[in-house]
């Protein structure tokens, strides 16, 4: 939504994963929130906290606003819950909505398909969003490398 906890999370962790996999300079990888709350404010500084716990620096990325240049630039634009993936599908011109998905349709350990915002509550909420971002991140980047 905002662009602080859960798609700086998930940007973090994909170019962690990627750089690992020696596909980091083959993918170019960005984060963005469908709302302008936090537009050049760094991540929630819990979410900070839970990301380096884990070896993830995501203190560098800043917010932004989804902007239509993103639907002809990325190939994949992954929503995290079905709020803003319908948020998305409303911006998206018609010919690159086939470029919208949630991103826990990469994952295989957890059952539902949206991550929960964690910002209103304690640090276990950043954790638990970290435990499925970890998940889907391993599922994207095997997807990639097979293309």
């Amino acid at each position: 939504m905002g662009n602080i906890c859960r798609s700086p999370t998930a940007e973090g962790v994909v170019r962690a994963y990627l750089d690992r996999a020696g596909l980091l300079s083959e993918v170019e990888i960005d984060s963005a929130g469908t709302h302008d709350y936090h537009v050049g404010a760094p991540p929630d500084v819990r979410a900070q906290q839970a990301a380096a716990g884990r070896g993830y620096d995501i203190s560098a990325l800043r917010g932004r606003q989804v902007s239509e240049f993103d639907f002809v630039r990325f190939d994949f634009i992954l929503a995290m819950d079905r709020d803003n993936l319908t948020l998305l599908r409303r911006a998206c011109p018609a010919e690159h909505r086939h470029k919208l998905a949630l991103l826990l349709e990469y994952s295989s350990n957890f059952s539902e398909r949206e991550v929960p915002d964690p910002y209103y509550g304690g640090a276990d909420g950043f954790e638990h969003v970290l435990d499925m971002v970890e998940d889907a991140a391993l599922g994207l980047v095997k997807s990639l490398s097979r293309k």
